[in-house]
């Protein structure tokens, strides 16, 4: 008997359940035939894959070899499926995108211009606070684009087959309220704000120990950190019970301001990800292009970062085709 992805299927239900007659039930088969199939399936490969008694199936050596395996052909098969349904009927000019995104400058200008440019493009989108489970559905199939942010140079998580192309660098700035003491600064050193409280949105990648960094080298431990969602983020800042770090793209509210740290010793990295070799790929340098004017917009809204980027030149939108990183 030849091994067929059906097959797989069968051995990760059994393992996945942790039961023959629950995976059964789970593929939609009688449980004497799936234990009929499982038998033609050992044999096919030279030895039980399952021990089974009262409490179960669980993977033998062999099994957890063909488990290993399966993780990978299972996921590629089903983009492989995926993809080839949304090729064959989408036309080849309008292309869907599946869209997603941590919470940054990009996302909405994006969308803008994708559904401008192509009317009859379905666009969806998601959001999350973790690069990560973002990442992993890009290389799953699951999304075509992913748009993050990295804490200065650190790449981008990892995960398999993935291109990455950088949109540009902006500087963290810090918020305050406009009645704050500093607010009316051109810019402040690090080590002058060492007496205040902290505000920072959630994440799961470096950037809170590159904070804690920046604050040793400037000469002290930043006091307890909130991390918070943003609205809650900017009541606490405009009511003057913290201080908050912000990108440069950030659109000011009332009773807020913007002010560039010294030396920018912050940065954030807006990066476009997506599946090296899949349909998405060869519609990459299009969507990158968007995704740089809209962030070229955004930083063109900011007053103080376009002033700022006139003397530090080497930020903003990177005005090139989408180089790859690792």
């Amino acid at each position: 008997m030849d091994l067929e992805i059906r097959h797989l299927r069968v051995v990760s239900a059994v393992a996945e359940t942790g039961s023959v007659t629950k995976a059964a039930a789970r593929l939609g088969l009688a449980q004497p035939s799936l234990t009929a199939q499982l038998k033609r399936i050992e044999r096919s490969l030279g030895g039980p894959l399952f021990e089974r008694d009262r409490n179960g199936a669980r993977p033998t050596p062999l099994g957890e070899m063909v488990l290993a395996r399966a993780r990978v052909l299972l996921p590629a098969v089903r983009e492989l499926q995926e993809d080839a349904v949304r090729f064959a009927n989408t036309p080849a000019e309008m292309p869907g995108y599946r869209l997603g995104a941590t919470h940054g400058p990009i996302l909405g200008g994006l969308v803008e211009r994708l559904t401008a440019a192509q009317p009859g493009a379905p666009v969806i989108t998601r959001t999350s606070w973790s690069a990560r489970e973002l990442t992993a559905q890009v290389s799953a199939g699951r999304l075509d684009f992913v748009l993050l942010g990295t804490c200065g140079e650190s790449p981008p998580p990892a995960a398999d087959a993935m291109s990455w192309g950088v949109v540009g660098t902006d500087p963290v700035f810090v918020l305050l309220a406009e009645d704050h003491p500093l607010a009316g600064e051109s810019e402040l050193e690090l080590s002058r704000l060492a007496d205040q409280r902290w505000m920072a949105a959630p994440g799961d990648g470096c950037f809170a120990d590159c904070f804690a960094a920046a604050c040793a080298r400037a000469g002290f431990v930043p006091m307890s950190i909130y991390e918070t969602d943003v609205p809650t983020c900017l009541h606490l800042v405009g009511a003057g019970k913290a201080v908050a770090l912000c990108q440069a793209t950030f659109q000011l509210t009332s009773g807020l301001v913007m002010m560039p740290i010294t030396g920018a010793p912050l940065r954030w990295r807006h990066l476009l990800g997506w599946r090296s070799g899949s349909f998405s790929a060869g519609v990459a340098p299009v969507v990158a292009e968007h995704a740089r004017a809209a962030h070229a917009e955004a930083v063109g809204r900011s007053a103080r970062y376009k002033k700022w980027l006139v003397a530090n030149p080497i930020f903003g939108t990177f005005n090139i085709p989408v180089t790859e990183v690792s």
